[in-house]
């Protein structure tokens, strides 16, 4: 084996562990600002959907696959229409969502020739504020891409595994203001 060899496999290496990383930072992105109540101060609920957005590339497609999560989701291709698809949740009333956090698992993550690709389980409990919720499962896939802007998610996939109504008040408290991330600067942080 050259010295050249071993320079070329390690520098691949490193382009598999960057690229998984990036991927697993940006999904970690995404779910942190699904999140409600939004851990992230300052933002309004607009400003949330378009930071949303604005981690997809501009030829991105978000759907949801299936049955419920067809007719639920849609398909929508491009930052501003999945901005203005995420801005429907956040301002929806009658109910209004008071709680959702997004707990993933079953993690499987790639690096490809021209980015990352990974498939996830993610569960969430989702609170309305006329006191019903529900707990969701669904299966990701999930494509991500190198751009000029950093790394940016080029396809997202959402397919319903159950949808399963829990118990009014089932929960002893909820969190019902993030201050998470008050006072940290997340340039600096």
């Amino acid at each position: 084996m050259t010295t050249m060899t071993t320079v070329e496999q390690l520098a691949e290496e490193v382009r598999q562990l960057r690229a998984e990383s990036e991927a697993r930072r940006l999904l970690g992105r995404y779910m942190f600002l699904c999140d409600s109540p939004l851990p992230e101060p300052g933002l309004t609920q607009q400003e949330r959907a378009r930071e949303i957005g604005a981690l997809f590339t501009a030829d991105a497609v978000w759907e949801g696959v299936g049955g419920t999560h067809g007719a639920q989701f849609g398909r929508h291709i491009g930052p501003d229409a999945i901005a203005t698809h995420m801005t429907g949740f956040y301002t929806a009333t009658n109910p209004r969502q008071i709680f959702n956090t997004h707990y993933l698992c079953a993690e499987q993550l790639w690096a490809t020739a021209d980015g990352a690709e990974g498939q996830w389980v993610q569960f969430q409990p989702w609170i309305y504020d006329d006191g019903s919720s529900l707990l969701r499962s669904s299966r990701l896939h999930v494509r991500f891409r190198p751009t000029a802007d950093g790394w940016r998610i080029t396809r997202y996939r959402t397919e319903n595994l159950f949808v399963a109504p829990l118990p009014d008040g089932w929960w002893k408290s909820h969190l019902r203001e993030s201050t998470l991330m008050s006072g940290i600067d997340r340039a600096t942080a």
